[in-house]
């Protein structure tokens, strides 16, 4: 395998839209396929990514966050009411819900079917469009 195609453990985490830590955790669990260079230092195969993206698209926003709990989805469900707006992300096998403003609904053009991600902070969650 070309050196083009691994990546290194922070550049993973980039492209997945996750922290480094996290991505540590799935190293050491053996959640995420990686090689070890001769120094003993993972690679994780660009190919390895792809269960984890949503529509295996990597995560390109033009924002970076300092929170480390975001969770890449789909938008399965958007209802607005009012004021406020319940989104649902399908992560994987799971489900998040989250209350956010109709506002932000409109302003991020949220649907159903397009990639999102869940940002999680102590009890409150927002979404953001990837």
């Amino acid at each position: 395998m070309s050196s083009s195609n691994l990546l290194t453990p922070r550049q993973a985490a980039e492209k997945l839209g996750i922290s480094y830590p996290a991505l540590k955790h799935w190293i050491l669990a053996g959640r995420i396929q990686t090689i070890k260079t001769p120094g003993g230092h993972h690679r994780i195969p660009v190919s390895a990514l792809q269960e984890f993206l949503p529509n295996g698209t990597a995560h390109t926003g033009s924002a970076r966050i300092s929170g480390r709990n975001q969770l890449a989805g789909t938008i399965v469900e958007v209802t607005v009411d009012g004021l406020l707006a319940k989104v649902v992300l399908a992560i994987g096998e799971q489900r998040i819900t989250a209350i956010i403003t109709a506002d932000a609904v409109r302003e991020l053009d949220l649907k159903p079917g397009e990639s999102a991600i869940a940002l999680i902070k102590a009890t409150e969650v927002m979404i953001g469009k990837t």
